[in-house]
């Protein structure tokens, strides 16, 4: 599985990953509701991104120092602008996964009643949620830290690929 993939620069308080790019998997799992969400929490679970919550995406600006995100898509559908303003906005539906790079900025701009995300971490990861411009220790730790071993999707020509090359 190949995800479709970009890079972002920074833009207002979201400073965005300098090298890693976000990765947009259409379709990484079949079917919509409870049977996509146990689907996507396995996938996640068997490639090493232990899940970590049921819930969508926040409709403000943020973006997560601690971890990289992968965020799957369980049902319905939604609008998110990734970058911040002025960023690049993608249309996300059940069975697709979005994999952030740290400091990549999110925000939901619209969705259906029934959007249900899933988000996982690599382990010893997690989410911080930051709103304003990142110190310069922010940036640092964005910066350093490492790209995981596996993609969540399990993918062999994606982020094992694409965050090695980039």
């Amino acid at each position: 599985m190949t995800p479709e993939h970009f890079g972002l620069a920074p833009s207002g308080a979201m400073p965005n990953h300098p090298v890693f790019p976000v990765l947009l998997y259409r379709g990484a799992v079949s079917g919509s509701g409870e049977a996509a969400a146990a689907a996507i929490e396995a996938l996640f679970a068997a490639n090493g991104w232990p899940p970590a919550w049921r819930n969508g995406i926040y409709p403000f600006h943020h973006y997560h120092t601690l971890g990289h995100e992968a965020l799957g898509c369980a049902s319905g559908n939604a609008r998110v602008l990734l970058g911040g303003p002025g960023g690049r906005e993608v249309e996300i539906g059940s069975g697709d996964v979005l994999v952030l790079p740290a400091g990549t900025g999110h925000c939901r701009i619209a969705a259906s009643r029934d959007f249900l995300v899933i988000g996982a971490y690599p382990p010893g990861q997690r989410a911080d949620i930051c709103r304003e411009a990142p110190t310069p220790d922010m940036l640092e730790r964005i910066r350093a830290l490492p790209a995981p071993p596996t993609d969540p999707t399990g993918s062999t020509d994606g982020l094992t690929r694409l965050w090695r090359l980039s």
